[in-house]
């Protein structure tokens, strides 16, 4: 069994890796997942052994909460983001209140400040101590949370960030209290000398300056960490909250969380498609960038399926619901999404263990630090100051935000660019491959065949007459080619009697009393039938990548029709582009061995296997990784589900679909095989950007205990405040925060035109040479044209740029599209189009 929960209290890195350890002990868990990042903690577990009840009596017991997601919780810490942020924000601006006071008191003489008399006096010194004290209780107060948690986290022998911070803020606390009663001491004894010594060493002001300046970085931690969940938040506000059902001819607005499946919905111009669905009624162009990532507008008809969150252009349509909201694919993806963030990467699990163990060692070195010192220098203050200096400043916090930050920013940003990663380790382990390989049929096609060539000495009509009318009886692609062909072009197709399906082979039947026969060469042979001529031709055709069906009467063999499933457009340039990039592109392919050769030269491809079946594909696969590859293979995530999960890593494009999401690690929802590209420099950046995390805090610890332990006062003087060191840990956070939210400045758009370098995580920029291109074209998107003058208008005012051979521009699409000598920059379109009076809206490659 697999469940969620809510924690509250925890801190740091350290909390998370306490927490875990405690569950994992428990007989019966299998695994244990804890986000700080999230505040929550997936548990797989054997039911029969171990209860949920234990689970979080386990995680009670070190001094933390927890409840199962989604129930009504009264921890008082488990508060929702905005809240976390709000109370920090709230205890920072009441600390500072006091602080100002306090420190104006405490420091006000050193720098000329008046402060009344009455405490600048011998007599008055106690009376100056004792309202330190005063002004410190406050803030101490508004700040008991880290007094708290760090105390139950020494009680319970599972020490955590807060442990550190209420260590050195109560040594310092204490130190004054007993600054205190030594004041009064020497007051009743006269010992002026011990008077003045207590006098000027007071740490209340230290005390609960590290509180404060804590409180401030946990802030601006809280309101950065809020910012990486954004990409996520937004992805659950895609879909609309209402939805226009559709009951007897009314219309009736209700939540879309309602609507149920066979329910009809009218979705107006400009609004949101609530649900996935078939559309019943009506058409238009729906802007699906909002989760395919698509730029370009799909139009749909009756019978086209819509998706959820997806905007109807500007008419209206009526579509039936097809799946309940919770299941839709917007859901689906916000699922994937939050699932991903919640699994943990290995790197991460690393920095996990570190954390750990980490806290424990700190309160050790400050042990050490204090013993070494006292016993070297006999000073208490100097000595306190120093072990005060190492606890503050070795928070963990940087540490165990590096890696989920990173993985947070990049699911999320990937999610709106309909890149979905099934967990962290995908998103870690993808920029590792080094061979793609393809399926061809609805991969790098487009999936649906089409009629390419007719050869027949017939009439063609009564030829297509009889090959349809074959052709009608089956359910195979190719079949389909032709009935759709025929029904396009208004060819009546003959009636079929005996009609008959030879798997693997082709059809049979008989029209008006004779014997007609349709299929691939060996059917032909298999009936004793050959027509040299015909057979020539068709090796030709298939030599172009298109397959070839033979149409028979009786004992003869009367013409042929060539099918072809073309490439997409984009498939080729993605192809090419990746093989540049350094990947050895493979294709696996069903299709005979002649029609796979002409698609590897279509497709200049380092190689394609053709005639495979579906084991095949599998050991194909298994024969590339024995050689040590590492590799990724991608497919429709329905068909190619065994190759899918025997890969190092799947990848299911066009998904989006149960079943897709099932078999695969990575799910492209677009069809464009150019989020192949876009998918491994995330996963690049991601890793990069992870790795710059970690080394900064590393090295920032690895700098910073030796300097607050004091290792360079001696030979240089150096010397470290407990105040600048409490500063310093909260930059540490604030740095690895922010260093994580540049992964939401990655440009997905522009993928190509660029090297990655093996073995290195830099990203180098390079043009790819486009040998003979000189087609290079833009479509541009264009608002305000309303008539053909306006049309002319455009069309001069784009013709009129150095660069530009052609432009032809379409009223009815508001779009131009544009031949290009050169590239050129966006910014030169868009002013041109300004200076003429319209706007761009939009640019893509041609």
């Amino acid at each position: 069994m697999k469940k969620t929960f809510d924690i509250s209290g925890m801190t740091c890195a350290a909390c998370a890796a306490n927490i875990e350890r405690a569950v994992n002990k428990l007989p019966g868990t299998k695994t244990c997942n804890v986000s700080l990042l999230t505040n929550s903690m997936n548990v797989e577990y054997d039911e029969n052994e171990l209860k949920t009840e234990e689970i979080i009596s386990s995680i009670d017991k070190i001094g933390y909460g927890a409840k199962e997601k989604g129930e009504e919780g009264k921890e008082k810490n488990n508060l929702s983001d905005n809240s976390r942020a709000e109370n920090l924000k709230n205890r920072f601006i009441i600390s500072m209140a006091f602080l100002i006071v306090l420190m104006y008191i405490a420091m006000g003489p050193m720098i000329g400040l008046k402060v009344p008399n009455v405490l600048m006096t011998m007599e008055g010194t106690v009376s100056y101590a004792f309202l330190q004290f005063l002004l410190a209780l406050p803030i101490l107060y508004v700040n008991r949370d880290f007094y708290i948690s760090g105390f139950k986290g020494l009680k319970n022998f599972a020490p955590n960030m807060d442990s550190l911070i209420f260590l050195g803020s109560f040594a310092a606390l204490l130190y004054g209290i007993l600054a205190i009663f030594r004041m009064s001491y020497a007051l009743k004894t006269g010992d002026m000398n011990l008077l003045m010594t207590y006098r000027h060493n007071l740490y209340f002001e230290s005390a609960v300056m590290i509180l404060t300046l804590i409180t401030l970085g946990k802030y601006f931690e809280e309101r950065s960490k809020d910012k990486t969940k954004d990409s996520l938040k937004s992805l659950m506000d895609l879909v609309p909250k209402m939805a226009n059902l559709v009951i007897d001819g009314k219309i009736i607005t209700q939540k879309a969380s309602d609507l149920k499946i066979g329910d009809i919905v009218l979705v107006k111009p400009g609004e949101k498609v609530p649900t996935d669905g078939i559309i019943v009624e009506g058409e238009g162009s729906i802007d699906q960038s909002l989760v395919t990532g698509e730029s370009i507008p799909v139009f749909k008809e009756k019978g086209d399926s819509v998706i959820s969150a997806s905007i109807n252009g500007n008419s209206a349509f009526k579509f039936r619901v097809s799946k309940n909201p919770e299941d839709s694919t917007i859901s689906q993806i916000v699922n994937l999404v939050t699932e991903a963030n919640q699994s943990k990467a290995p790197i991460a699990k690393l920095a996990d263990k570190i954390s750990g163990i980490f806290v424990p060692t700190v309160i050790i070195i400050s042990i050490l630090t204090f013993s070494i010192w006292f016993l070297y220098s006999k000073d208490l203050e100097m000595s306190l100051n120093f072990a005060i200096s190492v606890l503050v400043i070795s928070c963990p916090c940087a540490l165990g935000l590096a890696t989920p930050l990173s993985i947070m920013v990049a699911t999320g940003e990937s999610a709106k660019n309909g890149l979905l990663f099934k967990d962290a380790e995908i998103l870690e382990n993808l920029h590792k491959v080094d061979t793609i390989m393809l399926d061809k049929t609805g991969t790098i096609t487009i999936g649906k065949p089409k009629v390419s060539d007719i050869i027949s000495n017939m009439d063609e009509k009564k030829f297509l007459e009889i090959a349809s009318g074959l052709e009608k009886n089956s359910q195979h692609p190719l079949s389909l080619a032709i009935t759709d062909y025929a029904i396009e072009n208004k060819i009546n197709s003959l009636s079929v009697n005996d009609f008959k399906a030879v798997t693997g082979r082709g059809v049979m039947g008989n029209i008006q009393g004779k014997k007609y026969l349709a299929g691939n060469i060996n059917f032909m042979a298999e009936n004793d039938l050959e027509n040299m001529a015909l057979k020539k031709k068709a090796e030709e055709l298939s030599e172009d990548g298109k397959t070839v069906m033979y149409f028979a009467e009786e004992n003869k063999i009367i013409g042929l029709i060539s099918v072809i499933d073309p490439p997409k457009e984009s498939s080729k340039s993605a192809l090419e582009n990746l093989k540049a990039l350094g990947y050895e592109i493979v294709v696996l392919t069903g299709d005979n061995k002649i029609t796979a050769r002409a698609f590897k030269k279509i497709l200049n491809i380092n190689e394609i296997y053709g005639e495979l079946m579906p084991q095949d594909k599998n050991q194909i696969i298994m024969d590339y990784q024995k050689r040590g590859k590492k590799v990724l293979m991608v497919g429709d995530g329905i068909n190619d589900a065994p190759s899918l999960a025997r890969a190092d890593i799947g990848m299911a494009v066009g998904g989006g679909t149960d079943s897709a999401i099932e078999s695969s690690d990575v799910v492209l929802i677009s069809k464009d095989l150019s989020d192949i590209s876009k998918a491994i420099k995330i996963s690049k950046a991601t890793i990069k950007n992870i790795k710059e995390n970690l080394f900064w805090a590393f090295f920032y610890n690895a700098l910073c205990i030796p300097l607050a332990a004091g290792l360079f006062f001696i030979p240089f003087g150096i010397k470290l405040n407990p105040m600048i060191a409490a500063e310093a840990m909260s930059f540490s956070s604030f740095f690895v925060v922010t260093n994580a939210l540049r992964l939401k400045k990655i440009n997905l758009r522009k993928i190509f035109n660029k090297t990655y370098e093996k073995n290195n995580f830099t990203i180098e920029e390079k043009n790819i040479e486009k040998k003979g291109e000189d087609n290079m074209k833009k479509l541009l998107k264009i608002e305000g044209m309303s008539c053909n003058h306006c049309v002319s208008h455009v069309k001069s005012a784009l013709e009129s740029l150095d660069g530009v051979k052609s432009a032809d521009v379409s009223l009815e699409k508001n779009e131009a599209e544009v031949s290009l000598e050169k590239d050129l920059k966006d910014k030169v379109f868009e002013k041109a189009i300004e200076d003429a009076g319209y706007k761009v809206t939009q640019i893509n490659e041609g």
